[in-house]
């Protein structure tokens, strides 16, 4: 193989080139030829690599040469911005050393400065000290108590380690004979101030009590000063607290709020001090700063509980609270009872419960309140701790307090009492039910029900929320159990059913007429009887539903008036829970009172409808529908069967229409028409059909469903949808028709018979082989 040589190739052949990536001796060594071509071919890449290398090298030539030009102008500018950074070096290490020395002599001069603070602040408080012995000494002889107090204070306020260590310097016995008067002045003046307040308190002094209210925080003396001044308070409370009570067991039986003067006095009560709290708090925070009405508050709710309880106790032995309870308890554990109370007596008694329930929740939520604003300014830098301990605090003096026990204590007796009263009223309004013409619903249903929304509506005004709960649980038992037994036991009774009814609709022959004549008296009884009877299950159907509604409308209006009372105060997530629970079984009452309708319903339609519609869809096999030209003429000018049976379903429906609400009517239209389509069925399974037939099937049909679809405004077509269905198979030409409306080519249409039936009802017409239905592939 002749080889040609290039410069770069001889290169790269030398044994010493750096670049050389085949050696020398190894291409010597070579004596195949596949392998001198590999090798050579791989050279010549190298080579044309190589090349583009070298090409871009020289491209980048003049670029180079630029950057070193550069390079080149640049170094004088380079010399002297390294003899200009010689030169900032120097000033930085000056500006160092300088800056050390000067912070020494700052330091030096902070130290002077705060030991002369030091001074100034120690000859401050010598001289306040001084200035406070013989300001207080003066203050005293001339009985300005509130200057001497300010001294004291003054002193008081002092940094006690400043006084000490002028105690152990040169002016300590000057110090020593200062501190020894101030002390002896403040134990003088806390004593005289202390006597003066308690006999300002003993006479009902208000403006010396405030006057020496206001200076006991100045002598540190806070939780006497807020005692004093509470039991003045609690002392003017008590006088006219005791002077309501004296007026309320005193007034005449005949006075407009006779029936809760009880109520109102304790409103008294509870509103005094919610005055005093108005009045005095901006005294208290002023003076005694945040965080301290708690303790006023404290002083004042043990005076408001004794009154509360001598208001309650009176309460309970002028109203004869106890003996109602006792006697109302007595009835409610026995069936029979020898003694027993008129529920009216009950009805103004449990209203000043409530009343006086409600001004006592009320009067709590405003401390709760107050108390927790004052405590909220008092803590605003408190650990999380404090505030825990605050909030149990105040939750232990509204929950533990006379006041709040005694008003459970009535609610306690409240609730069986409240239950009694409900009970006893719905059972009189069933004994009272009546029914007025034109009335669909009987009297005992409104009367029902407006004695229980009056009874929890009463519960609800007592702001309890245990009360209110109680109250619906009660509400629930009563119409679920009690009630709703009186509409079951008259639904029990059954629609009767009646031969006069047809009497009236022409079926009975004339020998009924002659003997029904001749028993005109007995006949009528027996009539109104039974009249009545239909119209008092109607009548019951209507109630039932109305009670599934009037629950339903009960528990919006108490969900709305809840969430208004209970939306604000602590525990109103807790009391609005258990509220919602209770109110939860209210829509289980109602569903029970719809699954009785249906009931009643179902009843009705088995009795009365099922009985005379059966027959009358039974008269379809009596019309033949294997009929020609001639028969089908004649079908259409004289029906011979879907008008008659309109004709008697109008006469059928038309009592109850008028009888029944428009809910209830639609209800039973229903039931009517499952049945009729159910029967429809059956019947025309049993008929056979010509082409004709099923075109007069047809018709038939449609006049049915446009009858039906106009006494009522649910959708009945549905209900049809089977019935149209064989309808559209017996209109068919002939059987591979089928396939048209069958299948995945057909049109969209939603069967409703199975393949089974689809035979079925093909067999049906006289005109459809056997062996053609059978080959269908359905």
């Amino acid at each position: 193989l002749e080889v040609v040589e290039s410069p770069e190739r001889r290169a790269m052949a030398d044994p010493g080139s750096a670049g050389s990536s085949v050696r020398t001796d190894v291409i010597e060594a070579l004596t195949d030829l596949e392998e001198l071509e590999r090798v050579y071919t791989q050279l010549c890449s190298e080579e044309t690599q190589v090349e583009v290398e070298l090409q871009a090298l020289v491209e980048k030539q003049g670029g180079v040469e630029s950057k070193m030009q550069l390079l080149q102008r640049m170094g004088p500018n380079l010399q002297l911005i390294e003899g200009d950074a010689a030169q900032l070096g120097g000033m930085i290490s000056f500006t160092c050393s300088l800056a050390e020395n000067v912070s020494s002599k700052v330091r030096q001069l902070d130290l002077t400065k705060k030991r002369l603070y030091q001074a100034i602040q120690r000859t401050d408080d010598i001289l306040d000290l001084k200035f406070c012995t013989d300001g207080v000494q003066t203050a005293l002889r001339n009985n300005d108590y509130e200057q001497a107090a300010a001294h004291i204070h003054r002193y008081l306020s002092l940094d006690q380690s400043v006084i000490e260590l002028s105690r152990q310097g040169g002016e300590g016995s000057g110090v020593e004979a200062s501190l020894a008067l101030l002390q002896e002045a403040e134990l003088q003046l806390k004593a005289l101030v202390t006597k003066r307040l308690e006999e300002a308190v003993s006479a009902g002094d208000l403006p010396q009590v405030e006057r020496f209210f206001k200076i006991l925080p100045l002598l540190g003396l806070h939780e006497q000063g807020l005692a004093h001044f509470a039991h003045y308070l609690c002392g003017q409370l008590a006088s006219k607290a005791e002077e309501n009570l004296l007026l309320a067991v005193g007034s005449d039986l005949g006075e407009r709020r006779a029936a809760v003067i009880f109520a109102d006095t304790l409103t008294l009560l509870l509103e005094g001090i919610a005055r005093i709290v108005e009045t005095h708090q901006p005294i208290v925070e002023t003076y005694y700063g945040p965080g301290r009405l708690y303790t006023l508050l404290t002083h004042l709710q043990t005076e408001c509980d004794r009154q509360a309880q001598s208001v309650v106790d009176r309460f309970m032995q002028q109203r004869d609270y106890l003996n109602k309870f006792q006697v109302v308890q007595g009835s409610m554990l026995r069936s029979v009872s020898t003694e027993k109370m008129e529920a009216r007596e009950l009805d103004p008694v449990l209203s000043e419960v409530t009343l006086m329930n409600s001004r006592a929740e009320l009067y709590l939520r405003f401390l709760r309140r107050r108390i927790m604003a004052d405590f909220e300014v008092a803590d605003a830098t408190s650990a999380g701790s404090v505030v825990q301990e605050h909030q149990q605090c105040v939750q232990r003096l509204l929950k533990e307090c006379e006041l709040s026990c005694r008003m459970q204590e009535l609610i306690g007796y409240y609730v069986p009492m409240e239950e009694y009263y409900m009970r006893e009223t719905i059972n009189k309004a069933v004994a009272m039910d009546t029914w007025e013409a034109g009335q669909l619903t009987s009297s005992m249903v409104d009367d029902t029900f407006y004695i229980v929304k009056k009874c929890i509506s009463r519960a609800l005004s007592s702001s309890s929320s245990d009360c209110l709960c109680a109250m619906i649980n009660h509400a629930t038992s009563v119409l679920e159990t009690d009630f709703r037994e009186v509409l079951v036991a008259r639904l029990r009774v059954g629609y009767p059913g009646s031969t006069l009814a047809d009497l009236q609709r022409g079926v009975s022959s004339a020998v009924s007429l002659m003997q029904s004549s001749l028993q005109h008296g007995k006949i009528h009884t027996h009539i109104d009887s039974q009249e009545q009877a239909k119209h008092a299950y109607l009548v019951t159907l209507n109630n039932v539903d109305v009670c599934s509604e009037n629950i339903s409308t009960l528990k919006k209006s108490l969900e709305s008036d809840c969430s208004k009372l209970f939306s604000q105060g602590a525990g109103s997530d807790q009391a609005q829970a258990k509220i919602d629970s209770c109110l939860s079984d209210l829509v289980n009452t109602s569903s029970k009172f719809k699954d009785l309708l249906q009931e009643g319903l179902l009843e009705l339609n088995n009795s009365a409808i099922k009985p005379q519609v059966k027959p009358w869809i039974s008269n379809f096999l009596s019309v033949s529908h294997n009929i020609e030209e001639e028969e089908f003429s004649d079908y259409e000018a004289n029906d011979p069967w879907v008008q008659q049976l309109i004709v008697q379903l109008e006469q059928l429906m038309v009592e109850f229409k008028v009888a029944l609400s428009p809910v209830i009517y639609d209800t039973l239209t229903s039931l009517m028409t499952n049945l009729i389509t159910t029967e429809m069925e059956k019947t025309v399974f049993k008929c056979t059909f010509s082409r004709l037939g099923g075109l007069q099937f047809d018709k038939e049909l449609r006049s049915l469903v446009a009858y039906l679809s106009s006494v009522t405004s649910w959708t009945i077509r549905d209900k049809f949808a089977r019935l149209t269905q064989m309808a559209t198979i017996l209109n068919l030409e002939r059987v591979t028709e089928i396939l048209d409306y069958w299948g995945p080519n057909s049109a969209p249409l939603t069967w409703r018979l199975t393949p089974a039936e689809v035979r079925q009802v093909l067999a049906l017409r006289v005109d459809f082989r056997s062996e053609d239905i059978k080959r269908l592939r359905l």
